[in-house]
């Protein structure tokens, strides 16, 4: 059993013992029922990315060639034109979040990242000064919220942080969630920001740290209660699964593409468990 798999079967042994039901949710089932939930807050997991520990279950198998696209879209192509998403990446689930028919998720995401130059910057103030401690992604934009309709981002905060182990450099990371849909995104959007911080420390030829992984409200949608029994019965498979990005050290950030990671000794358990999204 992975850390990733004791943790995983912990928050869902947790949410379904003790979680609180949502009120008042805004998420609808494709039906048009209201999906409600049941919650924790506060919760946080640390892995040790040097020492091999990644924050994938196993399971489940877990889509990481499409999450891994994803982050190429936002952060590379910092855009929300869901044409590149489909078109260039082949990448579809996010149609659903379609702001009318804009063929856009509204002002969010990758416009953010544009609109303020984040990469950049963050590139830049690490190039600078790599332990200032200013290294700070947010996609939380009220004026854009203001602007157009879309879903509010979900992983909207990123924070990284240098640390000197004799003559290597280990670059960390800090994710923030306001809200996860633990048994469909929590190893997606973890392993996502993994691949961000990978590429991060690529770009200077520095090694990847510790990820830690906060997030404020975990949940379980009342119609995944019989496939949150079906993980917890499961086995997890003795495999111990990792990322690695195959491009040399000092590779350009935006040189970098998604087919140069590869995630090796991955053996989830099977048949893969389908779910309802909310939307």
């Amino acid at each position: 059993m992975t850390k990733a798999d004791k943790i995983f079967k912990d928050n869902i042994q947790t949410i379904m013992e003790q979680g609180t039901w949502s009120e008042q949710a805004r998420p609808k089932y494709k039906d048009g029922r209201t999906a409600n939930s049941k919650y924790i807050t506060g919760s946080f997991a640390e892995y040790d990315l040097a020492k091999g520990e990644f924050p994938i279950t196993t399971l489940r198998p877990i889509a990481i060639k499409s999450a891994i696209k994803e982050i190429f879209w936002i952060y590379q192509d910092q855009s929300n034109d869901l044409s590149i998403l489909n078109d260039k990446y082949k990448v579809k689930y996010w149609n659903d979040w379609e702001v009318g028919e804009t063929k856009t998720i509204g002002e969010r995401y990758g416009a953010i990242v544009k609109k303020h130059d984040i990469i950049n910057k963050i590139l830049k103030q690490l190039e600078d000064n790599p332990w200032n401690r200013r290294n700070v992604i947010s996609l939380w934009d009220y004026e854009a919220f203001e602007n157009s309709e879309g879903l509010y981002p979900c992983a909207f905060q990123t924070m990284f942080d240098v640390r000197r182990i004799g003559e290597d450099i280990y670059l960390d990371a800090t994710l923030t969630q306001r809200s996860n849909d633990m048994l469909v995104a929590h190893h997606i959007n973890a392993m996502q920001y993994v691949a961000l911080q990978m590429m991060i420390a690529k770009h200077f030829g520095w090694k990847v740290g510790k990820f830690f992984y906060f997030i404020n409200n975990l949940h379980i949608y009342d119609n995944q209660f019989e496939q949150a029994q079906e993980l917890l019965n499961r086995q997890p498979t003795d495999c111990q699964p990792h990322l690695v990005l195959n491009v040399p050290d000092g590779t350009n950030f935006f040189d970098i593409k998604p087919e140069d990671f590869e995630l090796l000794d991955y053996d989830p358990v099977r048949p893969q468990i389908k779910f309802d999204l909310a939307i």
